[in-house]
């Protein structure tokens, strides 16, 4: 089970980001377990949906266990340079796209926690909402989450600025696409301004003028990374009460769908 939720390649490039394990000069404690194993229960907390407590005992550690270095990983930030070396890897292959990206987001509803707000499409429930930018062929580049009741257009600029520089097959690290697609929700003439400062061609749909249609041979792909994003149970609906909590487990998502161009 663990080796095949954490094949031998996502563990070699996880333990290049994972920080070393507190020592004990005094000695004593129970016995700390293997990361390995730890991140093969993550996983499939991530996957399955279940909770901290369904955790199958096979796994070795405890639920409180895996969820303590849960916590303890998510606070340095693994998750996000776990991500970011994944897309290093392709970049360096050559297999990111920068000529079209896409940027939309997704709602999802929310029993409690921060980052948090009304949804306007689910009768003003609590909810929370997915942002994220896909390269040409729909791997995750840059990912944030908000409030269900945050218009999508104050999105756009942090999501931007949030795309690491990453390898390419020659040259220097890229941050930046070509062209960036959007729907009409982010159709707003300072966002237009802001792309085209930073040498981005946008392609936004004009309310009331142009048909969202038109960028459907083009937005299509992140319509189906956010069906491979439902493929984490974890995100059907936000049970973490830190928002932190949360982020990271969509980042194990974009993870593993990056991890899995990866191994093709």
């Amino acid at each position: 089970m663990v080796e095949r939720l954490v094949p031998d390649e996502l563990w070699e490039l996880f333990e290049r980001v994972v920080p070393p394990a507190p020592s004990r000069p005094q000695g004593g404690g129970r016995r700390r377990y293997g990361d390995r194993e730890v991140l093969a229960a993550i996983i499939f907390v991530a996957t399955s949906g279940c909770t901290w407590r369904q955790l199958p005992p096979s796994f070795g550690p405890s639920g409180p266990t895996a969820h303590r270095r849960f916590t303890e990983w998510t606070k340095a930030r693994v998750w996000a340079r776990l991500h970011r070396l994944v897309l290093d890897e392709l970049g360096r292959r050559g297999d990111l796209d920068w000529s079209r990206c896409a940027i939309d987001s997704v709602n999802m509803r929310a029993l409690k926690g921060d980052l948090t707000g009304p949804n306007p499409v689910d009768r003003g429930k609590k909810g929370s909402k997915i942002h994220l930018i896909t390269e040409r062929t729909g791997l995750p580049l840059s990912i944030g989450i908000s409030g269900a009741n945050l218009h999508d257009s104050q999105a756009l600029e942090p999501l931007v600025r949030g795309i690491p520089p990453i390898r390419s097959r020659r040259g220097p690290r890229r941050r930046r696409p070509a062209k960036l697609h959007a729907d009409k929700g982010y159709d707003y003439d300072h966002l237009r301004r802001w792309l085209r400062q930073r040498g981005i061609t946008h392609r936004i749909a004009r309310k009331g003028i142009e048909s969202s249609m038109r960028l459907g041979r083009h937005r299509w792909t992140i319509e189906r990374t956010m069906a491979w994003l439902a493929g984490c149970r974890r995100l059907h609906r936000r049970y973490e009460r830190n928002a932190d909590h949360f982020l990271a487990f969509t980042s194990i998502a974009c993870t593993l769908i990056c991890y899995r161009r990866l191994t093709k």
